[in-house]
C-alpha cells in the first residue's frame, strides 16, 4: 500500500510538474491583443441596424435567414466580453479563409497568456479547425469539448445548444469585412436569452421597483415638474442583502420611463403592472438632462461603462443629423450618469454615503454652462471633424475635468 500510495504521488507530482512546464512554456512576455475597453459609437450603430433587421419579435418559427454581421461589431464585442468577464482583451480577425478569435490574459509579472482560435466558413454548425495557447498549438476537438464543459457548467448549456443549431453556414466576405451566417429561427432562443438576463430573482426585484415608482408619483399631478435627486433617493435608498441588484432594479424602471418604453416589450408580464404617471422629473433645470443620466446610469449599472459611453457619443451624432443637434451639455449629463451607474456597482463608499443623506442636484451633475448645443452634422464637423479631432477631445477633457471636481465622482 506505501509503494502504491508512493506511486500515485510520484505519478501526480509528475503530472504537475508536466502542466506546470506547458504553462510556463505557453507565457508569452507581450500580449497578443493591447487595446482598451473603449467601444466605438459606430458599434452601437452596427448593432441597432442588426437588430432592427433581425428582429426576432417579427419572425417566424423555423424561418430561414441570412444576415451580413459587420467583423469590427464581433471584434468589439469579443473584447468587451473579455474585458468585462475575463478582465482581459479580446478581438477578431477575418481573412479569407478563417476568422480568428484572439484573447489575452495578463498574469502576475507582466506575462500574458494569448489564446488564437479559427473557426472556418462551411454548412453546419461553427467548428475550431486550429487552436493554440502562446507558441504551443491546441487540439481544436479539446478546447471545443473544454469550452462546451464550462459553458455547461456555468448553466447555460441548453442555451448554447439551442443557438449553435440554429446556425446553419457561415461564409466570409474579407474585401468587405463581413461575416454572413445562415440561419433557421427558433422562438425558444428568445425565451431563453430573457431567462439569461433576467431571472426570477431579477423580474420581482424590478416588479417591485415598478410598484414603488408608480407609488411615488402618485403624489404629483400630471404633468409636474418633480426634482430627480428625491425621486432618485426615494428609490434607491433601501437596504438589504441584495441592494446592489434592487438598484439595478430601480435604475432599470427609471430608464424605461424616460425613454419613453415600455417595459412589456422584454417582460411581457409587466403589462400587469402599474403603470407611473407622467410627470417631468427635471435636474439641472432640465428633462433632457434627466434622461440622459438615468438612461446612462442604467446602461452602466446593467452593461458597463464602455457601452454607456459608446451609446451616448452614438446618440449625440444621430442627434446632429435627424435630432435636436449634437449637445455636449446632453454628453456631460450621460457622463455623469455612467459614473453614478458605476459606483452603485462597485459599492462606492462615498455613494453610499451621498443616498443615506440628501442628494443634491450638484452632487450628480456638473454646470453644463458654457457647452456647445444644438449642433447640425454640418456644424459639427466644421467645428469639430471627428470624436477623434484635438478640438472635439478638448471639450471632452473639459467634461471629465468638470466630472472629477464633483466629490461624489472624485477618483
Amino acid at each position: 500500500m506505501t509503494r502504491l500510495l508512493a506511486w500515485l504521488a510520484g505519478t501526480l507530482l509528475l503530472l504537475v510538474l508536466a502542466a506546470g512546464g506547458l504553462l510556463l512554456a505557453a507565457v508569452d512576455r507581450q500580449p497578443l491583443v493591447n487595446r482598451s475597453a473603449t467601444i466605438a459609437p459606430l458599434a452601437v450603430a452596427q448593432a441597432r441596424w442588426l437588430f432592427q433587421t433581425n428582429d426576432p419579435r417579427r419572425l417566424r418559427p423555423g424561418e430561414a435567414r441570412q444576415t451580413a454581421i459587420p467583423v469590427a461589431l464581433l471584434d468589439e464585442g469579443i473584447n468587451y466580453a473579455a474585458s468585462r468577464g475575463l478582465r482581459g482583451r479580446g478581438g477578431l480577425l477575418l481573412n479569407g479563409e478563417a476568422a480568428e478569435i484572439r484573447l489575452s490574459l495578463r498574469l502576475p509579472g507582466e506575462h500574458y497568456l494569448n489564446l488564437r482560435a479559427s473557426i472556418p466558413p462551411g454548412p453546419g454548425e461553427p467548428r475550431l479547425a486550429s487552436a493554440a495557447l502562446g507558441p504551443l498549438p491546441l487540439p481544436a476537438g479539446l478546447l471545443e469539448l473544454a469550452l462546451s464543459a464550462a459553458i455547461e457548467g456555468a448553466g447555460y448549456g441548453r442555451e448554447w445548444q439551442l443557438a449553435r443549431s440554429a446556425i446553419r453556414a457561415l461564409n466570409y466576405d474579407a474585401p468587405n469585412q463581413r461575416i454572413l451566417v445562415s440561419y433557421v429561427w427558433e422562438p425558444a432562443i428568445l425565451e431563453r436569452a430573457r431567462s439569461i438576463a433576467l431571472n426570477p430573482a431579477d423580474l420581482e426585484r424590478i416588479r417591485s421597483a415598478q410598484r414603488q415608482f408608480a407609488a411615488l408619483l402618485d403624489h404629483h399631478a400630471r404633468g409636474a415638474k418633480v426634482a430627480l435627486p428625491d425621486v432618485l433617493q426615494a428609490m434607491l435608498a433601501g437596504a438589504g442583502d441584495d441592494q446592489r441588484q434592487a438598484r439595478r432594479a430601480a435604475l432599470l424602471v427609471m430608464a424605461a420611463y424616460l425613454a419613453e418604453k415600455d417595459l412589456a416589450a422584454i417582460i411581457p408580464d409587466a403589462r400587469d403592472w402599474p403603470r407611473p404617471r407622467q410627470v417631468m422629473l427635471m435636474l439641472a433645470g432640465r428633462y433632457d438632462s434627466a434622461q440622459h443620466f438615468v438612461i446612462s446610469a442604467a446602461l452602466a449599472a446593467w452593461a458597463g461603462e464602455p457601452v454607456a459611453d459608446a451609446i451616448g457619443v452614438y446618440k449625440e451624432l444621430a442627434d446632429s443629423r435627424h435630432g435636436s443637434g449634437f449637445s455636449f451639455a446632453d454628453l456631460a449629463a450621460d457622463r455623469a450618469g455612467t459614473r453614478f451607474g458605476e459606483g452603485l456597482n462597485r459599492d462606492d463608499p462615498k455613494l453610499q454615503a451621498a443616498l443615506h443623506s440628501t442628494l443634491r442636484e450638484s452632487d450628480l451633475i456638473p454646470s453644463l454652462a458654457g457647452l456647445p448645443e444644438y449642433l447640425s452634422a454640418r456644424d459639427f464637423r466644421r467645428q469639430f471633424g471627428a470624436p477623434s479631432s484635438p478640438a472635439y477631445q478638448r471639450l471632452n477633457a473639459e467634461i471629465e475635468q468638470r466630472l472629477a471636481a464633483l466629490p461624489l465622482y472624485r477618483p
